[in-house]
């Protein structure tokens, strides 16, 4: 069989969307797996699925899978923005604001006229068993009114970092120059650490001024990504609770820039998190499965 797809980037962060809002598609994880390699298969970071509402409060089903194993994920903010500029474009819809219902969560995207898209990433999760991280035994350092975890890397090194959740596990690291930091080196050490019991996005922040950020984020099975949408979230809100940010930040990562709005003086811990950035369609195509 032929499997007609569409090629996406937001920020650098690749996507294979498929429709399968007029009938389910054979998808596996070797499938997925082909279609995310570079070399095989078209390549992608994600493998984003448009599938109909499960319930009428909802416009659409949106499924990711990671394209390196194939397996189910929580979260792409990235792919949040390119799957609303997916269904205006073939058709699917003609509103401007789309919701959508994801494995754990829900979220509301909305075009700008301008084309960039904002997506409604909810609040963040800071209750350490629902990422899940073990901090039984540790000392955490108070900075500002949120904490840094010690952990102790295979290396040897100890780092301090901000652990918290966007619908998927993050932990924030403050570096002083991010571009030479050896993220490769370092950031497999924190995705696997073993006191995240399923693995969790490690994030590098350079901090250039309070309403501007660099960041590199190491994805949990994809290695360093150009772009990650729920990173960006996470650095943000980490930095705004440890005093270092006001609550709208323009992030540079080396996909393009996002901005992420957490209005949490006015609203409280429960203020939900605004994303806003590029989606752009690379090209369409077909592969012979």
């Amino acid at each position: 069989m032929k499997l007609r797809f569409t090629k996406m980037q937001g920020a650098g962060n690749d996507f294979v969307v498929l429709d399968a809002t007029r009938g389910a598609l054979p998808l596996n994880a070797e499938l997925i797996q082909r279609l995310g390699d570079r070399r095989f298969g078209v390549g992608a970071d994600q493998v984003l699925v448009v599938e109909p509402a499960g319930s009428p409060d909802v416009d659409f089903r949106y499924r990711i899978f990671n394209g390196a194993t194939g397996q189910e994920v929580e979260h792409c903010g990235n792919g949040a923005r390119c799957f609303v500029r997916y269904v205006r474009e073939h058709g699917l819809t003609d509103r401007d604001v789309v919701r959508v219902e994801t494995l754990n969560n829900r979220l509301e995207l909305r075009l700008q006229p301008d084309g960039r898209v904002t997506v409604d990433m909810n609040a963040p999760v800071f209750e350490l068993e629902r990422l899940p991280f073990d901090a039984q035994g540790l000392v955490p350092q108070v900075v500002g009114s949120f904490e840094l975890w010690p952990l102790m890397l295979k290396d040897g090194q100890q780092v301090a970092v901000a652990a918290l959740s966007m619908g998927n596990p993050h932990a924030v690291l403050r570096v002083s120059d991010v571009d030479a930091f050896d993220v490769q080196s370092v950031g497999p050490q924190i995705e696997s650490h073993p006191r995240f019991a399923r693995r969790v996005n490690a994030g590098f922040l350079q901090v250039l001024s309070r309403r501007e950020v660099k960041l590199r984020v190491y994805e949990r099975d994809a290695g360093e990504t150009l772009a990650c949408g729920t990173g960006a979230c996470a650095a943000v809100v980490a930095g705004i609770r440890l005093g270092w940010l006001d609550t709208r930040v323009d992030v540079h990562t080396r996909g393009g820039c996002l901005t992420i709005e957490w209005p949490w003086a006015e609203q409280g811990l429960q203020a939900h998190v605004l994303m806003t950035g590029p989606a752009e369609t690379v090209f369409e195509g077909e592969i012979s499965l």
